[in-house]
């Protein structure tokens, strides 16, 4: 049994979502299909939510154009006749329940992180419910089965409850299943949640290690993953072979192949995962798994994240007094604010950590209150915050054994006029991160 995974730009348009059909019936074994929203739908149903919230009544255009992009699908991919009429029959109704909601949202002016949620939950419900009538699966409801809690102020998923429940669904499984990615419901209240943005890949990660399945495909717009990001790099390629690490590390860093808490479930279960083209299904992709055969390559891939702020934590005080690091992951962590890189000099006179912009502002607050005393008194500074800045990570687990690769980069970087602010490599070897300025 296998589970894969379709994203939204596979599923975008009715080419695509007919390649979809064809993937899916030339699998000849028990199989389950996870689907993302129809490609740029969810984006759309978040504008048009906040446009209702600030009492603009265009937001109805905005709605107009979600019925259009559904209704035209099924036109174009269902053969007119009675199984038509149903689907858009139950289509029309999870759109007449959405239209009543984003009208309930322009007349009290007030967008809730639960509504919020509740709507982008349509995009994955009719998407899948359209997938299922193509391709002649079972659709099933993944908001029975995935299951999330709230801690720090965010919906994380309930590992156990969620296993079980899965498992339980699917022990008598129909030889072929869809269902909708992305969305969740709280195991306490009910109420609709997600799993984050490209939580669709994480859904399909969840249901192959609850089942034990074979292997895991995930089927995007790419080839697979790339040495680089081909927009800035054109001489980039296609990598054939990952490790579960080094598919993390570039996850983590930038390459938006694979949402990163997919890895963790499968890695679990050595189960491999393959990056495959809706596009080019005849194309190799990649693999990722835990052993990979005479693999010599030092460096497999250069990722990036833009929008980095660069946070200082400094002081006299810190030398030397232990739990000073404690204080500020505690911190951070407690207040929800996830941090990336780290660096610190063995003096441990000052520590240097990164977060996204989005991030910065918080995480100065939250710091410079951990701190209030020491400030007040002078043994610490207030945190210094720079931005506009980006990360960039070379990756690949054979860097280890191959000595001068950080000589090299550094060399590399210092030729060619680039100051690294901030740089940051774990004993592991597998991934050296450096900070520079965004430009």
């Amino acid at each position: 049994m296998k589970v894969i995974k379709f994203g939204g730009t596979s599923v975008g348009s009715a080419n695509s979502i007919l390649s979809v059909k064809r993937i899916v019936e030339a699998i000849n074994e028990p199989l389950i299909v996870v689907v993302s929203a129809l490609g740029g739908i969810t984006d759309k149903l978040i504008n048009t939510s906040k446009m209702a919230a600030a009492g603009d009544s265009s937001y109805e255009n905005e709605f107009r154009e979600i019925v259009y992009r559904h209704v035209e699908m099924i036109k174009e991919v269902i053969p007119a006749g009675e199984a038509q009429v149903s689907l858009q029959r139950r289509v029309g109704e999870l759109l007449n329940e959405l239209k009543d909601i984003f009208q309930g949202i322009y007349l009290i002016k007030d967008l809730s992180p639960k509504t919020s949620d509740t709507i982008v939950s349509y995009g994955e419900r009719l998407s899948s419910i359209i997938a299922a009538q193509l391709t002649g699966a079972e659709w099933f409801d993944s908001r029975r089965f995935i299951k999330t809690e709230k801690k720090h102020s965010k919906h994380v998923l309930d590992t156990e409850l969620t296993t079980s429940l899965v498992r339980e669904t699917f022990k008598d499984m129909p030889r072929r299943v869809l269902v909708p990615g992305f969305i969740s419901t709280d195991k306490i209240t009910g109420e609709v949640t997600n799993l984050g943005r490209g939580g669709s890949d994480y859904t399909a990660a969840i249901i192959a290690a609850a089942l034990d399945a074979d292997a895991l495909e995930i089927w995007t717009d790419v080839d697979g993953f790339m040495t680089a990001d081909p927009k800035v790099i054109s001489t980039a390629y296609t990598i054939n072979e990952l490790s579960y690490v080094e598919a993390m590390e570039l996850c983590n860093f930038g390459a938006k192949v694979v949402y990163p808490p997919t890895i963790y479930p499968v890695c679990v279960k050595n189960i491999p995962i393959l990056i495959k083209n809706t596009f080019n299904p005849s194309g190799k992709g990649t693999v990722i798994k835990s052993d990979i055969a005479e693999d010599q390559k030092p460096i497999k891939g250069i990722s990036s994240i833009n929008g980095t702020t660069l946070i200082t934590v400094s002081g006299l005080s810190m030398v030397g007094v232990i739990g000073v690091n404690r204080r500020i992951f505690s911190a951070l962590a407690n207040n929800g604010i996830s941090v990336f890189l780290v660096s610190q000099a063995s003096s441990e006179n000052s520590t240097s950590i990164g977060v996204r912009d989005a991030d910065a502002d918080a995480a100065c607050e939250v710091l410079n209150a951990e701190f209030s005393k020491e400030i007040e008194t002078g043994a610490m500074y207030r945190m210094t915050a720079e931005s506009g800045l980006a990360t960039v990570a070379i990756v690949g687990e054979n860097m280890k054994h191959t000595p001068g690769i950080a000589g090299k980069l550094f060399g590399t970087l210092g030729r060619s006029g680039i100051n690294v602010i901030a740089c940051a490599q774990g004993a592991s070897e597998t991934n050296i991160s450096f900070v520079v300025d965004s430009k």
